[in-house]
């Protein structure tokens, strides 16, 4: 948050007399304004009050001359430049706003608080410059603009183009930089001067394209050189491919700089005149030279106020990060809409709940050829289908067990495979490959996100209670499995039950202390896997909170149970004799036969950073949105998780009577 505006989002309020029909309609540019510390009012402004105004909107005229006539102070309101994944005139609220107390920043004849920060803030200092850095970095990973909602399957141009970049007729940051369409015209002809021979694309604004307003550029500008780019590409792919970036005053000209380039200039944005722009004009009253990451720390950690959806309040530029990476992963997902099968009747109102957002998902028998939406199979329905999207509960789930028909918070999608079937790849063994390196952002978010998880003893069920007075001595957890489990079937080889699985743990373990954990589905009475553990096991722990469990014990025993994920999670040993998603990376000590591909080397962080935060979807069941692993934790912390409605709660009881007949209703 901008440093003059902490003072107002404490305990001195201010109240904002505005006169634009949008403070009013628009609930979360209220709410914002009334975190930061500015209470929306209509009527006329009093000695202390002051005068809301949108920019340089076509209504700003009517709160400036009230805000003349009482000497008023003014208050200039602007979307932040991470808006949302789709533009506001869709009905999008906006994840933050530019409070600016000076003037606006696009416009150069009057000074603003960003051109302030810009010309007089030391920005020199290291963790802040760390974090710009970080936060570029994600930026250009996730493809995130001011818009975000990219089709990332579009492929870009063949590179080695010139990219003119479109704005909107009559736009307020135009406007103020004498645009018009002569001097559009003027930037499309000395882009092919400089550039003799190369093709130019000229790439239209997000607006222009889904309707809402007209830009500069036509096809009456086209050329056997020049073409007109409509599709929703993502800027970052077209930077990439681009040898040249003309712009007047649009955002992807800042965007160009943080992808590397040195665009040209014929307006005078706010990055104009910093040495990070050919600058067609002279920008006179700005001398001073900047880095990218000083110039991205000024316009997007100092300046903006952004907001969290999700917990309601004022937050920094990570969060907002987290935020939209989730939502633009599911819209990227979802936006053409899924078919499905292989999907039981009680899933499939929580699917349509996490998937179906923007098209209601269709249930069919199998795949459609004919269609050009994305198939989705729960992962134990159809192992052998090609092209289809396999779909399995995540590793931080529910309050309850899935085998209760208890929906969950997180699902895992996977194109490639499903995590716990080691004999083909699958997208999450990519992932974790992917994570062997980490920045150091990605390390911390996953170190906090570990000290969260074992802090509030969470697991992927959360259910169970206290812990039994335990022997003294080394003792090793034995984790009890479903033993037609999925997991058990596709990645074990000669210990596939739970009785081998204590036999050779106490073979190896003579003297040790071994606590037998069931699993709650098999303590349940809803799946197989039942063992007399009373000759191997010195404790038989039923009814246990696993995360209570885990820091009073040495090591871990499993063939493929997440426990022993979530026992790495707390530091204990695990050894493992199966091939589980985490075994072969260098983490366990692996007894059964992992595949030779995981050569990677991940850190713990870069494990928990892949399985936790790349490769699972969450939902937020308050605001009913996709939302970032550290919300989910939150409700599952706070008790907020879903829970299984009446018909479900007898569907369980009675699958509970026919858990030899699991088939029949899984």
């Amino acid at each position: 948050m901008h440093p003059e505006l902490e003072q107002s989002a404490g305990s001195e309020r201010s109240r904002l007399f505005v006169y634009n029909g949008g403070f009013l309609k628009q609930r979360r540019v209220r709410r914002i304004l009334a975190l930061a510390g500015y209470d929306v009012r209509l009527g006329l402004p009093k000695d202390g009050d002051m005068v809301g105004v949108w920019g340089n909107s076509p209504t700003a005229y009517r709160g400036l001359n009230v805000a003349q006539k009482y000497t008023s102070p003014i208050l200039r309101v602007e979307d932040a430049f991470l808006r949302s994944l789709h533009p506001g005139r869709d009905g999008e609220a906006p994840l933050g706003l530019l409070l600016d107390r000076e003037g606006v920043h696009f416009d150069p004849t009057s000074p603003s608080d960003l051109e302030n920060l810009l010309s007089k803030h030391p920005l020199d200092d290291t963790a802040l410059l760390n974090r710009a850095r970080e936060a570029m970095e994600r930026i250009g990973e996730f493809h995130l603009s001011k818009y975000s909602a990219f089709d990332l399957n579009l492929a870009p141009p063949a590179p080695g183009y010139v990219l003119v970049v479109d704005q909107t007729q009559g736009d307020a940051a135009v406007t103020a930089s004498g645009g018009d369409h002569a001097k559009f015209r003027e930037m499309l002809v000395i882009a092919q001067e400089e550039n003799p021979g190369a093709r130019v694309i000229i790439k239209s604004h997000p607006e222009t394209l889904a309707g809402h307003r007209t830009g500069y550029f036509s096809d009456q500008d086209l050329s056997d050189r020049v073409s007109l780019l409509r599709d929703p590409i993502s800027p970052w792919s077209l930077l990439e491919g681009a040898v040249g970036v003309y712009t007047l005053s649009s955002q992807l000209g800042f965007e160009a700089i943080l992808a590397g380039h040195k665009p040209r200039v014929f307006g005078q944005p706010f990055y104009a005149g910093l040495g990070l722009t050919q600058d067609q004009d002279t920008l006179p009253n700005r001398r001073r030279t900047l880095t990218r990451a000083q110039l991205f720390a000024a316009a997007m950690i100092l300046y903006p106020t952004w907001y969290d959806p999700y917990r309601d309040q004022l937050c920094e530029i990570e969060t907002v990060l987290n935020t939209l990476e989730a939502q633009t992963g599911a819209w990227r997902q979802d936006h053409k809409g899924w078919t499905a099968s292989g999907m039981r009747l009680w899933k499939r109102k929580h699917l349509q709940k996490m998937f179906g957002r923007y098209h209601k998902l269709r249930f069919t028998s199998g795949p459609t050829r004919s269609s050009e939406k994305p198939h989705m199979v729960w992962a134990s329905q159809d192992r052998d289908a090609e092209d289809i999207v396999r779909i399995e509960d995540g590793f931080l789930r529910s309050r309850g067990l899935g085998a209760s028909l208890v929906p969950p918070l997180s699902l895992v999608t996977d194109d490639l495979g499903i995590y716990y079937d080691p004999t083909r790849p699958s997208r999450l063994e990519e992932l974790i490959s992917a994570r062997e390196t980490l920045r150091p952002d990605q390390e911390q978010r996953a170190e906090r996100l570990i000290t969260r998880l074992t802090s509030l003893g969470l697991s992927k069920y959360n259910i169970g209670s206290s812990i039994p007075s335990l022997p003294e001595g080394h003792r090793i957890l034995v984790a009890g499995q479903v033993e037609d489990d999925a997991s058990i079937l596709l990645g074990t080889s000669t210990v596939r039950t739970n009785l081998d699985l204590l036999r050779t743990a106490r073979e190896a373990n003579p003297d040790a202390v071994l606590i037998y954990k069931p699993h709650p589905d098999v303590e349940a009475g809803l799946r197989d896997g039942k063992v007399e553990a009373h000759d191997w096991a010195d404790v038989i722990a039923t009814d246990v909170d696993p995360a209570l469990l885990l820091p009073e014990v040495h090591e871990v025993w499993t063939m493929t149970s997440l426990l022993g994920f979530e026992a790495l999670l707390r530091g204990v040993k695990v050894t493992t004799l199966g091939a589980p998603f985490y075994a072969g990376w260098g983490l366990t000590t692996d007894l059964g036969s992992v595949p030779a591909r995981r050569g990677a080397r991940p850190s713990l962080m870069g494990l928990v950073h892949a399985s936790l935060i790349d490769y699972p979807r969450y939902y937020d069941p308050v605001t009913r949105q996709p939302c970032p692993v550290e919300v989910a934790v939150d409700h599952l912390a706070e008790g907020h998780s879903p829970q299984a409605g009446p018909l479900n709660r007898l569907l369980s009881k009675l699958q509970g009577a026919m858990a030899t007949h699991a088939h029949i209703w899984r």
